[in-house]
């Protein structure tokens, strides 16, 4: 089977813009969304509501919520000690098809890349620990907060207060934290599909920065279909970053 994946960053919760982030999801035809910043579950609910979708989970003032078409054997919120964020885990009813959402600390700055590698660590140790989630089918998704090796983030794009915290850092942040995930064994899905292109999903107003990212199993990288940016006016709107839309294909 193929799945339609979303990883979207609906910003500060969504209230206010149901009807727009519905509208945005909607245009992409997903079977599961992974959100970011949801930490309104009436949001999601609503939002499940409007795109027909079965299944949707999120918690007060945790950042990483669901809505799914298809049905989910298990969902669990894991909350490692260093990290800001829980994780969230979602496992596909019939298929042991496994999704980890991922929102790492954000701030463009070294000690935030710091916390970042702590938390990104601490789930993939988890990962690792267990036999079933280490050696089958599952994506890491998400807002990662952080560049990829080889991007470049130019601070003159970034406001004021941001522009300062890069200043603070000595004028370079030593970007580890998507090198971490990749020795781990993982494939950037988007970087596999699209070598020579941006990405950029953040700002909607001014996009300079890629922060959203699908990882695979290297093993698992031919079932990537697709690894896509949507930035279309659909969404542009509808919150301050680009989602990501993947195709998976999902032995049954």
């Amino acid at each position: 089977m193929t799945i339609r994946l979303l990883s979207y960053n609906i910003r500060h919760g969504g209230a206010g813009r149901e009807e727009r982030l519905s509208a945005a999801i909607a245009s992409c035809a997903p079977d599961v969304v992974v959100f970011q910043e949801a930490t309104r579950p009436a949001v999601i609910e609503a939002l499940a509501k409007r795109t027909a979708m079965p299944h949707c989970g999120a918690m007060p003032k945790l950042s990483l919520g669901f809505m799914s078409r298809l049905p989910i054997a298990r969902h669990e919120w894991h909350r490692p000690r260093v990290s800001r964020h829980a994780f969230l885990e979602l496992i596909f009813a019939g298929t042991g098809f496994r999704v980890f959402g991922v929102h790492l600390s954000a701030v463009h700055a070294a000690w935030t890349e710091r916390r970042r590698t702590f938390e990104l660590r601490a789930l993939l140790r988890s990962i690792a620990a267990d036999v079933e989630r280490r050696d089958g089918l599952h994506a890491l998704v998400g807002d990662f907060n952080t560049l990829a090796p080889g991007d470049v983030l130019d601070p003159r794009k970034l406001p004021g207060r941001l522009r300062a915290l890069v200043w603070l850092s000595g004028g370079r942040i030593r970007w580890r934290t998507i090198q971490i995930v990749l020795d781990a064994g993982y494939t950037d899905a988007f970087r596999a599909l699209h070598p020579a292109d941006s990405g950029w999903t953040f700002p909607t107003w001014q996009p300079h920065v890629r922060l959203d990212y699908l990882f695979v199993p290297s093993a698992h990288t031919p079932r990537v279909r697709s690894c896509d940016v949507v930035a279309t006016d659909a969404v542009r709107d509808a919150s301050d970053h680009f989602p990501l839309l993947s195709v998976i294909d999902v032995p049954s």
